[in-house]
């Protein structure tokens, strides 16, 4: 059962990576080529990119409906009777493919740390540049921002790090009580070793509309360099544990990371999503193939599958919006297609 199960979600893994990219292609090679310089060898590279990406977003959709294949062909053979007669509950029929299931979301998540992630970056990076040449690396850090109690500093340019930190472009927001008290504004800012010390500044008092001018300004006695040298974070471009680390250095600084801590979180219960498709999957397997509902079986353990897809990417999309927290947005609908799955299979069969 391990094996028939194996065998048909990696064929029809196969055969959607197929028709998916070359979905893809159609709109995208049509780019790569208009690029001065670009070629066939550039259109392999963005296949061996966007590859990865395919396979790793539509493995579990392939899990189940390998799932619903192979128990739709052992339903039709009376196999899944005859086990039933032998005396084997449903879990004990379904305990193969949950094995079978656990080994995949084991290399689905290697697979995604080792493999996605690092393509996603390099791809991203490409399509910023629309497949251009893609310019080295830069020290230089843009638009950065740094939150100290309710005080807010904005930093243009961010050069150097260390004691010798330099910012550039530099914008104080000073709030009290919820409200916007003074902005300061300077060409510059170095870092003094405990302080921060702005030149050529002027200032805006809100409350009495007001400006003044100053050559020097200290400010930040507790803001340390290293907290502007946290460049933006992808979490999709992260493997595991790179991305655990940049979730505390953004912590530090002060930063929100409930969106990054769901992708995080997702990163696990994504790949063991496969562990649910034989349960959801397992309505398709029981009852009598002459009943004749076969097929509405086959349909309704499809539509609990997809309707999982629906949530995960909803509970994921509110947790980017910061209306669940992060392990509601990553664990939810695991739990709770669980606890359906488990529901159907032990009303309809134990």
């Amino acid at each position: 059962m391990a094996k028939l199960f194996i065998i048909r979600s990696f064929a029809v893994l196969m055969m959607l990576v197929l028709i998916l990219m070359t979905l893809d292609l159609l709109g995208e090679s049509g780019k790569i080529l208009s690029v001065p310089g670009n070629d066939q060898g550039d259109v392999l590279h963005y296949i061996s990119m966007r590859a990865p990406q395919i396979i790793a977003r539509f493995l579990p959709f392939s899990v189940l409906l390998g799932t619903l294949i192979t128990f739709a062909g052992l339903s039709q053979n009376s196999e899944v009777v005859a086990m039933k007669a032998a005396g084997l509950s449903a879990h004990q029929i379904l305990a193969p493919m949950f094995v079978a299931s656990l080994g995949v979301a084991l290399i689905s998540f290697v697979f995604n740390d080792t493999v996605v992630a690092p393509n996603t970056a390099r791809l991203k990076a490409w399509q910023t540049v629309e497949y251009g040449a893609v310019a080295p690396d830069s020290n230089a850090r843009n638009n950065i921002w740094v939150r100290e109690g309710d005080d807010l500093i904005k930093a243009g340019n961010v050069l150097g790090s260390g004691d010798d930190t330099v910012l550039e472009d530099v914008r104080v927001y000073l709030r009290a009580n919820g409200g916007l008290r003074q902005v300061i504004t300077a060409t510059r800012a170095r870092y003094t070793g405990d302080a921060w010390q702005l030149e050529k500044t002027r200032s805006f008092n809100v409350a009495t509309t007001t400006e003044s001018r100053a050559e020097t300004l200290i400010i930040g006695k507790d803001i340390t360099p290293d907290r502007f040298n946290v460049v933006k974070v992808d979490g999709d471009s992260l493997a595991f544990l790179p991305l655990m680390r940049a979730i505390n250095d953004l912590k530090a600084a002060g930063r929100r990371t409930d969106n990054l801590e769901g992708i995080l979180w997702h990163k696990l219960s994504g790949p063991l999503s496969t562990l649910l498709m034989p349960l959801l999957g397992a309505v398709a397997a029981f009852g009598l193939a002459r009943s004749g509902a076969l097929f509405l079986r086959a349909v309704i353990g499809m539509a609990l599958g997809f309707t999982y897809f629906v949530a995960d990417n909803f509970a994921l999309a509110m947790g980017n919006l910061g209306a669940y927290p992060p392990w509601i947005a990553a664990w939810g609908p695991f739990l709770l297609f669980f606890l359906i799955g488990e529901t159907v299979l032990v009303r309809t069969e134990e």
